[in-house]
């Protein structure tokens, strides 16, 4: 634990560093991204910092201890050292409950891909539905949405809608999110009231850097085509929709939200590292979690997470039995309780299975 310590102390004061560098500060994205990074630190290496103060502060008290002949010092030092060493323990609890809850893609952007599922037309409103709830929820964490890709459905919502999230801890937050969400409620064209129940399945993924993962040129296919229009002016009449296909994985992502082939291209990269990303992620946590499940839930996009009852205003998720009936703020960006309870329950998961 205390090597991870260490090498956070470190990275902390090196971050310290490359923000005060005049060509990280002239470049506005790096410099938010390594602000943020620097942020993410601060409580941890705080709480370091306090525990290596009191290892210092018992070393200097039994040292005291070896010279000093007067009883009423060496009492007074003994106490300390209690006092002190009670400090020590209650501090190694935090520190290890803070090391468990730390992931090295917690503060990364995200990647979020809603596609409706069973339910027809139904299902492909919920989908709208859903985008618009991580959108206000977003808007009120001050973290900026950017759409990268989006089908909509012709009775309204979306068949599929690919959207990044920018800002601070999204990951750490929306990683909870993955899964099949399930909704029941009265469609407006059900004229006997009957209540249908439909899913939409949503993916998460960090956003990978370059650095991240390598794509060899080598490794794509680039296909260029016409974007998919409301037709009359809105016909794109150049080729500026982008497909790009992954050949050693077989990955495709088509991207056609743009006027520009460049940025396509550009966005639709962009999804293929996260793609590329969870899936090393992926094959690293079932080699590690073979006899254990350190995380809320697989993470699999066909486990149903959550259901959306609006009949009784309630909104349950399966994976730790959480029920709040309060669905209407749910669906307005109120998502706090629900996440801040699989950040809970997550932590107390880990602090038992971990040896």
């Amino acid at each position: 634990m205390f090597e991870k310590l260490d090498s956070l102390l470190k990275r902390y004061d090196e971050l310290h560093k490359l923000i005060a560098d005049h060509d990280i500060i002239s470049d506005m994205d790096k410099y938010q991204k390594l602000a943020r990074e620097l942020s993410s630190l601060g409580d941890i290496v705080k709480r370091y910092n306090e525990y290596k103060k009191i290892v210092s502060e018992i070393s200097g008290a039994k040292h005291l201890l070896e010279k000093e002949a007067n009883k009423e010092i060496i009492e007074m030092a003994e106490k300390e050292i209690e006092e002190l060493e009670g400090k020590k323990k209650q501090l190694e609890l935090v520190l290890e409950e803070m090391i468990l809850e730390e992931d090295p893609d917690s503060d990364k952007d995200v990647i979020m891909e809603i596609r409706a599922g069973t339910g027809g037309r139904e299902a492909s409103l919920f989908a709208g539905d859903l985008f618009r709830m991580y959108s206000k929820y977003a808007a009120k964490n001050n973290w900026k949405v950017e759409i990268m890709d989006a089908h909509s459905a012709e009775g309204g919502g979306f068949k599929e809608v690919i959207f990044a999230v920018k800002g601070q801890s999204v990951y750490k937050k929306l990683k909870y999110e993955k899964g099949t969400h399930r909704v029941q409620r009265v469609p407006a064209t059900e004229a006997s009231g009957r209540i249908h129940t439909s899913a939409v399945t949503v993916a998460v993924l960090a956003e990978a850097e370059e650095v991240d993962v390598q794509i060899s040129p080598q490794d794509i296919r680039l296909d260029v085509f016409r974007s998919s229009g409301a037709g009359g002016q809105g016909v794109n009449k150049i080729e500026s929709a982008v497909r790009i296909t992954h050949i050693p994985s077989g990955m495709v992502v088509t991207c056609q939200d743009e006027r520009s082939q460049n940025k396509n291209k550009e966005k639709a990269m962009r999804v293929l590292r996260a793609r590329l990303l969870e899936h090393t992620r992926k094959e690293h946590e079932e080699k590690i979690a073979k006899d254990r499940r350190i995380q809320v839930g697989t993470g699999d996009r066909s486990e149903k997470i959550r259901t959306y009852n609006f009949p009784d205003r309630r909104v349950t998720d399966h994976r730790i039995g959480f029920t709040i009936h309060d669905l209407p703020n749910v669906m307005e960006g109120e998502m706090d309780k629900i996440l801040n309870a699989l950040i809970e329950a997550e932590r107390k998961l880990k602090l038992n299975q971990v040896i």
